[in-house]
């Protein structure tokens, strides 16, 4: 399998390079401080009594309560039907790319990323492209969030070929080397078992060097294209089991011969903040009836079980529970508001409230 050719490049003035070892396929390592100290990720776009033609509205505004309240990245998921602990699939779901050049449009501080793109969905100097089609429209503003694919139904459903695991891990490590050097300004050439490319061009570049998230927890596979590939790991686990991986990591690196310090830590969270406590509550068993729970009809336990998927209460009780998150190792958090969001002031809120905390 025949390596993507790599050359040195131009760096942004926050970002120091260094040469990579061979098993790197030459790339020139970005150091990017801080990527994702704070982020707002929107999973979710079906809203009580919001028609489609009033969406986007909605959307819009939490991106922008985003951009205005210590959020320093924005970020939607990419998938087309909604996933199965978030609702059912004939939830709406807009074309993330689409979605995010919509929304660089109406902001002006974020960076714009997936959370995470689906390497199975598209053709690897496809998604070059379209990723530095929104850096260009964004003014600089574009992350890549990219992981192997893993929602089986959504690929059968809509003729995306899903593969075995070991394909699609494959398949990814394959496309980042294409996507590196295209972002990097080279033309990449790419023999492979999954993808071939011959000095694929990318032209207009991007305007900045586009900052790559890779997404997942797993501490054999992800977790290496991490320490190989990556200016970021999101990290999606429970918080007792972070330290684990932060070990799993940094042995990759060490293998590697990469400094772990120059890759961000993210950790992914959800909130529901309000005002007060039982606003919080309120809005929270709402959301969760809206998807077929109804908790008044359960004992107070079970109800609180239900409720614990998603902590909530006033600031002081958020700020408390993510103080939690803010352990050696961790650089920041990407959280999701997907029971209250869509209510005006909420992600503003959340916002203020979390950016004491990752201060």
């Amino acid at each position: 399998r025949a390596p993507a050719r790599s050359t040195a490049s131009s760096r942004p003035s926050d970002a120091r390079t260094v040469t990579a070892p061979p098993e790197r396929t030459g790339r020139q390592v970005r150091i990017v401080t801080a990527v994702t100290r704070l982020g707002y990720q929107i999973p979710n776009f079906t809203y009580p009594d919001v028609a489609p033609s009033d969406l986007f509205e909605v959307i819009k505004r939490q991106a922008v309560e985003a951009d205005t309240s210590g959020f320093d990245t924005v970020m939607v998921m990419d998938h087309f039907y909604q996933l199965p602990m978030l609702g059912p699939p004939e939830f709406d779901m807009i074309e993330c790319y689409t979605l995010l050049s919509a929304l660089a449009q109406h902001t002006s501080h974020v960076r714009l990323s997936s959370l995470v793109t689906g390497n199975t969905y598209r053709n690897p100097t496809l998604l070059a492209k379209i990723v530095t089609a929104l850096d260009v429209v964004s003014g600089g503003r574009a992350q890549l969030g990219i992981g192997a694919g893993w929602f089986e139904e959504e690929h059968d459903s809509l003729g995306f070929e899903f593969g075995t695991f070991t394909d699609r891990f494959e398949k990814l490590e394959e496309a980042l080397q294409i996507i590196i050097g295209m972002f990097n300004g080279e033309k990449p050439s790419l023999d492979g078992k999954w993808y071939q490319v011959s000095e694929a061009l990318n032209v207009p570049a991007p305007l900045s060097r586009i900052p790559i998230m890779i997404g997942g927890s797993g501490e054999k596979k992800t977790l290496r294209l991490v320490a190989q590939y990556a200016d970021e790991s999101n990290l999606t686990a429970p918080i007792d089991e972070v330290p684990r991986k932060l070990d799993a990591l940094a042995a990759h690196c060490e293998r590697l011969g990469r400094d772990r310090s120059e890759i961000t830590v993210s950790v992914m969270g959800r909130a529901c903040v309000a005002p007060t406590h039982d606003q919080a509550k309120a809005e929270l068993d709402a959301a969760l009836g809206s998807r077929g729970l109804d908790l008044s009809s359960m004992s107070e336990e079970d109800a609180e079980n239900f409720r614990a998927l998603i902590p909530y209460g006033d600031p002081d009780e958020i700020s408390e529970l993510f103080s939690t998150y803010k352990i050696d190792g961790v650089d920041g958090l990407t959280v999701s508001a997907i029971a209250n969001g869509h209510i005006e002031g909420r992600v503003a809120l959340l916002g203020e409230t979390l950016s004491k905390v990752f201060a």
